[in-house]
């Protein structure tokens, strides 16, 4: 079972940005087997996917609201996932999860098949 810890939220103005990071630990692990992804949860709304990075070469997955704002990127050697978040709009307000899951030979999904997941940071978009 692999521990994850989200950080970097805040209060941000619309049309900001924020770096969230995913600390992933846990003895004997390898981050590059594992697609590691990030989900939201507004306040009376189900969560839902933003965006994931695959297993292996790390090839990213994004929801069509996060296309072209979000980019998401991992650092190996640090055992870290990031989410990068730019134009924020009021909409992007809500608590942010990292979580994990051993998946080889597929792109990473945006649907909550993972098995580890974070505690989340909030981000709040306001004025």
């Amino acid at each position: 079972q692999l521990q994850l810890v989200e950080s970097g939220g805040g209060l941000v103005q619309p049309g900001g940005s924020l770096r969230l990071s995913c600390a992933v630990s846990t003895t004997g692990f390898t981050l590059d087997y594992y697609a590691i992804g990030w989900f939201r949860q507004a306040p009376g709304k189900e969560r839902e996917g933003v965006a994931c990075i695959s297993s292996g070469g790390g090839m990213p997955n994004y929801a069509d609201f996060a296309q072209g704002r979000f980019t998401v990127d991992r650092d190996s050697a640090k055992s870290a996932v990031y989410l990068q978040m730019n134009s924020l709009k009021p909409e992007d307000t809500g608590v942010y999860y990292c979580a994990a899951v051993r998946l080889l030979y597929r792109l990473c999904p945006l649907s909550e098949e993972y098995d580890d997941w974070g505690q989340g940071t909030q981000v709040t978009v306001s004025s």
